[in-house]
């Protein structure tokens, strides 16, 4: 792989990983729901002027339902999901407890596209869940339970994005499918929002994170992933998992003074060595695939 691509996988997983502390500084002072709603009109507003092209209006037609049940479980459930744990966690557990959607992702794909699940997979399984057991113990974490279970669920609802995607809209063009999906979102989001205003105005601090999530995070970041599938596959794209909890330590590190203790650092480990194991079969198996092409 050229350089020029890994450092746009680094810089992508830089960027994803940023989110969480941006989530944390933003959510006290919009709310979660609020927070969600800012950030998806703010992505919205990225990908409207391209989308509303005549080519891409086309390739809408056929698969709007399918955008717009993504827009449900790829964007307004897990954002806010992971906003809703910002409340109880450091932004580098949300980062770290992201990666479990491979895990989710195998065990979903196990019942829905019977894929075989290998010895070392399950291995893998374990030590992901080890992992969690260590970051969210009780007595050596700062997570509460509560957090770590909304945390999961988004995981979970990005796991089954993924599925559906693959059994449903494998072929579909991808930025007009997930692209949609965020316009749609913002709209889905508008009449809870009511419900969840903020009580008074946010800082600018808040403004500027709140534009940070939606315009980069949301928006430009996933240009650049779209392109990094063009560029070098959707395999080799996927390894951006293995970036994001590390970014999201260091960063909640540098600007939120977040500790890095022992068990955020062998929960993490643990995590991502089974990660690993849990999606090596399937990333050895498209490989396979493509050099058949």
């Amino acid at each position: 792989m050229e350089l020029r691509y890994w450092a746009l996988l680094t810089l992508l997983g830089a960027v994803w990983g940023s989110a969480f502390i941006f989530i944390k500084v933003a959510a006290p002072e919009f709310g979660a729901v609020p927070l969600v709603q800012a950030r998806l009109i703010i992505a919205s507003l990225i990908f409207i002027p391209v989308l509303l092209r005549k080519k891409y209006l086309n390739q809408l037609r056929p698969i709007w339902k399918h955008s717009m049940l993504l827009a449900i479980t790829n964007n307004a459930i897990p954002f806010t999901m992971f906003s809703l744990a910002s409340f109880g966690s450091d932004s580098n557990m949300l980062a770290i407890l992201n990666a479990t959607t491979a895990f989710n992702t195998m065990i979903i794909a196990y019942f829905w596209l019977k894929e075989d699940v290998t010895i070392k997979q399950l291995t893998g399984l374990i030590m992901g869940f080890i992992g969690v057991v260590i970051l969210v113990n009780p007595e050596s974490s700062s997570t509460s339970i509560i957090s770590a279970v909304f945390c999961l669920m988004g995981a979970a609802c990005y796991s089954f994005s993924t599925v559906f995607i693959q059994k449903n809209s494998a072929k579909t063009n991808k930025l007009v499918l997930i692209g949609w999906s965020i316009i749609f979102s913002a709209f889905i989001m508008m009449p809870v929002t009511l419900f969840y205003l903020p009580p008074e105005m946010p800082s600018s601090d808040a403004f500027l994170s709140v534009a940070w999530l939606g315009g980069v995070s949301t928006g430009l970041a996933f240009l650049g992933y779209v392109r990094l599938i063009e560029k070098i596959g959707a395999v080799k794209t996927s390894t951006v998992a293995y970036f994001l909890p590390v970014f999201g330590i260091i960063w909640g590190n540098i600007f939120l003074d977040e500790l890095i203790t022992l068990s955020v650092i062998v929960g993490c480990a643990t995590i991502l060595i089974g990660v690993f194991l849990a999606t090596s079969k399937k990333i050895k198996k498209l490989e396979g695939e493509a050099r058949a092409k």
